[in-house]
């Protein structure tokens, strides 16, 4: 019996040994593959990602030392047209799928990379204090000055549209509008009290003290997805590729919910 109980506990010994051994293997190799991945990894990103990727870049960084993250943020559709004038991009993360769509169809991006990442919300906002606007439906009934993004340019402007239009009131809204290039810009001219009522994601109202939210969009209103992919024939895929990874991971996830993003990558 004990010859038996001897030679059991020197199984469970060198089976332990060799699961520390495949661990620290794993370790090594992991630490490998991103010391392995290394140069400048550009990134064109909708201005409403602004605050949550610059902090997920310098974490990212930290875990990848030989790169580094350089950003291009504003309205998803100029941003677009940068990529489809050629433009040194590796990586987009568009707030609308409508311009990843046109790159896809343009042969732009490397589809099998394309990744639904995150989700938002569309919100009318005015500047802290009383305020004569208290919903979409009603917004012409005090006559504000609007801010919107371009409808063109700026997936909220083109959200914003979208709703105005269901509604029956874009016309009379677009004469009482003024036009935004990207979306921290109609928040900051509410901020600075430029406008009575502005249009914007949830997550750039929360970023504000200065603002207050007045009511999310009906619930008939556009879904707000935010798809981001691999630039074809880019300069750097392999960071472009960790870097997405690293953007749809569950740290990452835990990162985009405080600052208000529904995670869609999990």
């Amino acid at each position: 019996m004990k010859k038996k109980f001897g030679m059991m506990a020197l199984a469970m010994i060198l089976t332990a040994g060799m699961l520390a051994g495949c661990g620290s293997e794993q370790t090594a190799e992991s630490s490998e593959e991103k010391d392995a991945v290394t140069g400048a990894i550009t990134v064109s990103a909708a201005a409403s990602l602004t605050d949550v990727l610059n902090e997920l870049a310098q974490t990212f960084q930290e875990e990848y030392p030989g790169t580094e993250v350089s950003f291009t943020f504003g309205g998803s559709g100029a941003l677009q047209t940068q990529i489809e004038e050629g433009a040194p991009v590796d990586l987009f993360f568009s707030a609308a799928e409508s311009n990843m769509d046109a790159l896809e169809e343009e042969g732009l991006i490397d589809a099998a990379t394309r990744k639904d990442v995150l989700q938002n919300e569309i919100v009318l906002i005015a500047p802290q204090g009383e305020t004569a606007v208290t919903s979409f439906e009603t917004i012409l009934d005090s006559e504000p000055q609007i801010a919107l993004g371009e409808a063109e340019s700026v997936p909220a402007g083109k959200y914003a549209q979208e709703i105005f239009t269901n509604l029956g009131i874009w016309d009379d809204v677009k004469s009482h509008a003024v036009f935004a290039s990207n979306v921290r810009e109609v928040l900051a001219w509410v901020e600075a009290g430029e406008a009575d009522c502005g249009v914007v994601y949830a997550t750039d109202a929360k970023t504000s003290d200065a603002v207050q939210v007045i009511c999310s969009a009906p619930e008939d209103g556009p879904q707000v997805l935010y798809p981001a992919a691999v630039i074809k024939d880019c300069a750097n895929p392999e960071g472009a590729q960790a870097f997405l990874d690293f953007l749809t991971s569950e740290e990452a996830g835990e990162v985009f919910a405080s600052y208000g993003f529904t995670f869609l990558a999990e």
